[in-house]
């Protein structure tokens, strides 16, 4: 039972990121739509905050496999 448990606890972790990264990638669809002639920086900074978002994702994963 214990084991269904942390996977419970981690599919209701795994909002958070999935939430993150939709808001991450809105402002930047935004930030182009407003200034397309700052598409390169914006999409490397996008690309920065979606890495750092899913590796949170990806901790959790691994502690509710671990747990």
């Amino acid at each position: 039972m214990e084991g269904n448990v942390n996977m419970i606890g981690y599919g209701l972790a795994a909002i958070g990121p999935g939430v993150g990264i939709g808001l991450i990638f809105a402002a930047y669809i935004n930030g182009v739509a407003r200034q397309p002639e700052a598409q390169g920086r914006l999409q490397t900074i996008a690309f920065l905050g979606m890495a750092l978002t899913e590796a949170l994702a990806i901790i959790g994963i691994a502690l509710a496999f671990a747990l």
